[in-house]
């Protein structure tokens, strides 16, 4: 059976998109699935998220969609079973111009996927905090797109814009993709704005804002930075059950129980 590709993106950065690359991947591997986090971000946090050594990486997203590079030569194992990572380096930044005269530059990312799609259960798209080309190209290789919103001010501000860029994607590129669903992050309890903002988010969503909500902790910020992600750093800490939770029903969604 085919894997599910998913592309996780806001074009705010700071709103827990790679942290939650990150979780969800490993929570579902966890969980028993196997996945592929393929980082489209030039910043390569869900790379080094991971514990993937950047300055032992032979290839890159970049080789894959610049250079011809094949998939299979790209995917590294991460420091969990059952989860890989497509890892990206700071060369990335520069793909989003040599794209611009490419052929067929908006489709480089889902020809370069396609070959691999059969050997995961679900393929995760970490998309830099932008609508560029980058981004074009994790929507036009997805089956669905998964929206983090931060539990803070102006927390719908650019999504509209964002829901605007699917729709084109959808009317030019890939009419296949929908929007899976929106996740809460940074959630902090102990203010009102955050529970406004569920509020605010759950009227205009529905039934696609996961049930779940993701809540600002110090142990989710401080995984990254030993190459953990948090089931493993902390699996007793409130991130970590958070995005436990939210991947039993990230699957359950997908009629997978």
């Amino acid at each position: 059976m085919s894997a599910t590709t998913v592309a996780i993106a806001n074009q705010k950065g700071g709103v827990g998109k790679s942290t939650s690359a990150i979780n969800l991947g490993a929570g579902l591997a966890f969980q028993g699935e196997r996945i592929l986090l393929i980082d489209l971000d030039p910043q390569g946090n869900t790379t080094s998220g991971l514990g993937v050594d950047r300055g032992a990486i032979q290839y890159s997203t970049y080789d894959l969609l610049v250079e011809d590079v094949a998939i299979e030569d790209v995917v590294e194992p991460s420091s969990v079973r059952d989860l890989f990572v497509v890892p990206a380096t700071i060369e990335l930044a520069g793909a989003e111009i040599e794209l611009v005269s490419m052929f067929s530059r908006e489709a480089r990312l889902g020809t370069a996927i396609k070959g691999i799609v059969e050997d995961y259960d679900f393929v995760l798209i970490d998309c830099p905090p932008s609508l560029g080309l980058l981004t074009v190209n994790g929507l036009a290789a997805a089956d669905e797109v998964l929206i983090p919103i931060q539990c803070e001010y102006y927390a719908l501000e650019g999504v509209s814009q964002l829901l605007r860029n699917v729709q084109l994607v959808q009317r030019n590129l890939n009419p296949q993709l929908e929007v899976e669903g929106v996740v809460l992050t940074m959630y902090d309890g102990r203010t009102t704005l955050a529970a406004d903002v569920v509020t605010q988010v759950r009227e205009h969503f529905g039934d696609t804002t996961y049930r779940t909500v993701i809540p600002r902790t110090v142990r989710l910020s401080e995984a990254p930075s030993y190459g953990e992600p948090i089931e493993a750093y902390d699996p007793m800490s409130r991130g970590a059950i958070a995005y436990r939770e939210l991947a039993r029903e990230f699957r359950r969604r997908h009629g997978r129980t």
